[in-house]
């Protein structure tokens, strides 16, 4: 009965330790995700910075899990090549160390319960502020106070080592092989478990302080961590493109290797460890497993920094490219991804597909601008079911993509994320209004093709300057769609949209001339309705600029 006790007190003292560095690093990631996107994004110009980058934002959201997963998500997305997710990747390994200097630091050297709990109640208080903001700092405090609470518990709900446990965990205390491998697949195994190796390593420090593990076996156990951690990223990866997925196996690469390479020179890496902290091998134990740590994590990196670029040319010749097809249906895979992503990594995503549906857009448009000027039989057969096509597909993307946008809101997100979604809620619907005012253009084509109708080839030419004013525009909304327009930027729209607008009117009255010449009415009257609607795909266009500026009508 009381070895059931004790099994259901450590478990729960897990959950309160497992949840709260959850609540913690969540907390922090949507206080502060919008500037460490940014950070991501921009901080990655060399190898060093990138590494620094990595380090900076895994010691800030407690979670190099996490770091990993927004790095696969911004190569997926185009924002970070693979040569500096490779730093970024680095980087977070070493910032991963601080939960292990927190627990060793201040979890064992007082009663941290009579702190825990008062840090649970204020970040409590705060959580219930009317300011989101102010809230998300209050569910950070109430996981700092939740995860050493669990520490505390798992403490106290940790047997008593006798003289039977002593004797067996003696066969695990040296440095042999055997012991090094069961350490390293315990590790690894616990952190898949659990999904994270700051926990994982935090419970190997609980572990070993009560003298559950020797200290050569939680080293072991500590280098088997670093290998299970890879998971999330190999998870996050599934579905993306192919750097993505590069980027996941430099993660696998890293760290098995570093791993690897550690438990054949462990004794000389704990004779440093012993070396750097005082008292040596007599030491804390708790403080030396955080030291073993930092050190496992700095060398590794020091000693793969050189190879960055090797590095990723293994991975480019392990993970090749699927063969390039355009698919008939699209499926944005967000249920298989959403749940391990945070907030700042799915906006990402979606606004990765957002980009691929503009690009879809500029290419059907230039498609139907190369076969509007003079048009044959054979743009029925070919390109005319290829417009089709790519009309249906948008439809497609626009359902998904706004029907994951809507899931997306109902989290509990930044006020600066919901501005973003509805965003690219108005963005995505202009899109396929565009694709539909597209597909109509082409459709007329077919119909005059079919009808036999012959436009003059002075009416067709002088359609070309509006199209090419049609297609900077879609081309400049393209390439601002990662950003926010600037006043300056709005002028530049505003001078295409009027210039559109300039040619249709030019067109019209054209038109109306010809008919009142002679013209044949019925062709005459198909070709403004064509202008009408490249005007109006140049009214969407400039629809989406606004919306990229933030002129989104309130409430919405």
């Amino acid at each position: 009965m009381k070895t059931v006790q004790i099994i259901f007190q450590i478990i729960g003292s897990l959950a309160f330790l497992m949840y709260g560095m959850q609540m913690m690093s969540e907390g922090i990631q949507k206080s502060a995700g919008p500037a460490l996107h940014r950070a991501l994004g921009i901080m990655t110009s060399n190898r060093f910075t990138a590494v620094f980058t990595g380090m900076a934002v895994t010691m800030i959201i407690q979670s190099s899990s996490a770091t990993t997963v927004m790095v696969v998500s911004f190569v997926n997305a185009g924002l970070l090549t693979l040569k500096q997710s490779v730093g970024v990747i680095f980087g977070a390994n070493i910032g991963t160390t601080i939960t292990a200097w927190i627990v060793a630091l201040l979890g064992f050297k007082f009663k941290i319960s009579l702190v825990a709990v008062p840090v649970f109640g204020i970040g409590f208080v705060i959580s219930r502020s009317k300011k989101l903001k102010l809230r998300d700092y209050g569910e950070a405090l109430m996981g700092f106070g939740l995860l050493f609470l669990g520490l505390s518990l798992l403490s106290s709900a940790m047997p008593k080592v006798g003289a039977g446990q002593i004797s067996f965990l003696s066969k695990f205390s040296g440095y042999g092989l055997t012991a090094r491998l069961i350490g390293v697949l315990a590790g690894a195994l616990l952190t898949v478990l659990i999904h994270s190796s700051s926990a994982a390593t935090a419970i190997i420090i609980t572990m070993a302080f009560n003298g559950v593990l020797s200290f050569e076996f939680a080293v072991a156990m500590v280098l088997g961590s670093n290998i299970g951690t890879t998971i999330d990223a190999v998870l996050a990866s599934i579905g993306t493109k192919v750097n993505a997925r590069r980027a996941a196996l430099v993660h696998v690469l890293f760290n098995v290797s570093g791993s690897l390479l550690a438990i054949v020179f462990m004794i000389p890496l704990v004779k440093l460890v012993n070396v750097l902290i005082p008292g040596g091998q007599s030491g804390d134990i708790t403080t030396r497993l955080a030291m073993l740590h930092t050190v496992f994590n700095v060398l590794c990196t020091l000693l793969f920094i050189p190879f960055v670029n090797q590095l990723a040319a293994l991975t480019e010749r392990l993970v090749s490219p699927r063969e390039n097809e355009t698919p008939e249906f699209y499926h944005f895979e967000f249920e298989t991804q959403g749940n391990r992503e945070n907030a700042e990594a799915r906006l990402i995503r979606v606004k990765k597909e957002v980009s691929d549906m503009t690009a879809l857009t500029i290419k059907m448009f230039k498609t139907l601008q190369s076969n509007l000027v003079n048009p044959t039989r054979d743009f029925i057969t070919n390109e005319f079911i290829e417009i089709e096509k790519g009309e249906e597909f948008a439809d497609q993307m626009r359902d998904q993509i706004s029907a994951y946008l809507v899931e997306f809101r109902q989290l509990p997100i930044s006020e600066e994320t919901q501005i973003e979604i509805s965003k690219l809620l108005h963005i995505v619907d202009k899109l396929e209004s565009l694709t539909d005012d597209i597909f109509s253009v082409a459709h007329s084509i077919k119909s005059s093709i079919n009808k036999q109708m012959t436009f003059s080839q002075g009416s067709m030419d002088r359609l070309i300057p509006c199209l090419v004013q049609v297609q900077k525009f879609l081309d400049f909304v393209f390439n601002h769609m990662n950003t926010d327009l600037t006043e300056e930027e709005m002028q530049q729209a505003e001078i295409i949209e009027e210039s559109i607008d300039h040619f249709r009117k030019q067109l019209k009255k054209r038109a109306r001339k010809q008919i009142e010449k002679g013209a044949d009415v019925k062709t005459e009257l198909l070709y403004i309705d064509m202008i009408r609607k490249i005007e109006k795909m140049g009214d969407r266009a400039y629809s989406i600029s606004e919306d990229l500026a933030g002129r989104i009508p309130n409430g919405i």
